[in-house]
């Protein structure tokens, strides 16, 4: 099992706020403080070059996470062969993975993604809907 790092809370939150506390495969909509909205990743999060990049998350539902999360099907459900074949590529630089990794999930990403869900709830809070596309740390 991975530890969830304050960077790794912190990307989280920014997922499922950005889409809203709604499954982005069956729309089943969750409190906040739901904890059966999940951040599910495309390709795992122990490849640290993608750990905390938005294009590789998606907030889903328990069900439809347990069902379809992390699976080629649903990449290419959400995501072009061009998307795709960027986040292999991001996902294959060492030296990204390594920048990532030496952080431990500290410091810098957590604080990053921290303002990047205060910019959301501002968002949220002014009348924006739907997904809030949110800036990855790297």
């Amino acid at each position: 099992m991975i530890k969830i790092t304050p960077a790794d809370s912190a990307f989280s939150k920014c997922v499922r706020a950005s889409a809203d506390y709604k499954c982005e495969r069956c729309g089943a909509v969750h409190d906040k403080s739901s904890s059966g909205l999940h951040c599910s990743h495309h390709f795992r999060r122990g490849n640290w070059g993608i750990r905390f990049d938005p294009d590789n998350a998606e907030a889903l539902c328990y069900g439809c996470h347990s069902y379809t999360g992390g699976t080629e099907e649903r990449m290419r459900e959400v995501m072009t062969d061009a998307q795709i074949e960027i986040l292999r590529e991001k996902k294959e630089d060492t030296g990204l993975g390594k920048l990532a990794r030496k952080t431990k999930g500290k410091g810098d990403i957590a604080k990053h993604y921290r303002e990047q869900l205060k910019m959301i709830e501002e968002k949220r809070d002014s009348g924006v809907q739907g997904k809030i596309e949110f800036d990855g740390y790297f």
